[in-house]
């Protein structure tokens, strides 16, 4: 079997992670508990809205230790990428790994993408679109990601060229 990729993410993907985690949960964590705080304020005898609000909670405060604290780091090592002269290897994955060999002869356009957390981090992304789909490295330096981006569609560029 091939070696893993070389390359790394940058390590403040990791906490671009734990930010992005940190919000989705605590939003779904109030959507779906602000009816039952209400019902229990407005019942008379509010006994099992408070039990169902602990248990959100409890659930809420498990789901921000494993997103925040236990995930990021495995998830940053289990990431690498690398680009060879026909090929773009992309390793990932805790549980379910995946590996993806893109040839550049496939590859249709190459894109760097920054949302406003990663931008707070300076860091972007790099997509790799092919006719199956795209392909998205997350958590690179600005300026390396748009090396990336270039590189890849030069190579991509030279291998449509040689057909």
């Amino acid at each position: 079997m091939k070696p893993l990729p070389l390359n790394q993410l940058d390590p403040r993907i990791k906490s671009v992670w734990r930010l992005n985690d940190a919000i989705s949960a605590t939003l779904l964590f109030v959507c779906c508990a602000i009816g039952f705080v209400i019902a229990g304020l407005v019942d008379p005898d509010p006994s099992w809205e408070w039990v169902v609000v602990g248990i959100m909670t409890l659930i809420y405060v498990l789901t921000m230790i494993l997103c925040v604290v236990v995930l990021p780091p495995i998830r940053y090592m289990r990431w690498r990428y690398e680009v060879s002269e026909d090929y773009l290897d992309i390793a990932r994955g805790i549980v379910w790994r995946k590996r993806f060999v893109i040839p550049f002869i496939r590859v249709q356009n190459t894109d760097t993408r920054q949302g406003p957390i990663l931008r707070l981090f300076g860091l972007s992304s790099v997509t790799v679109a092919t006719a199956a789909g795209e392909h998205e490295i997350p958590g690179l330096r600005s300026e390396e990601a748009e090396q990336l981006r270039d590189r890849a569609a030069e190579l991509a560029r030279l291998a449509q060229e040689d057909v």
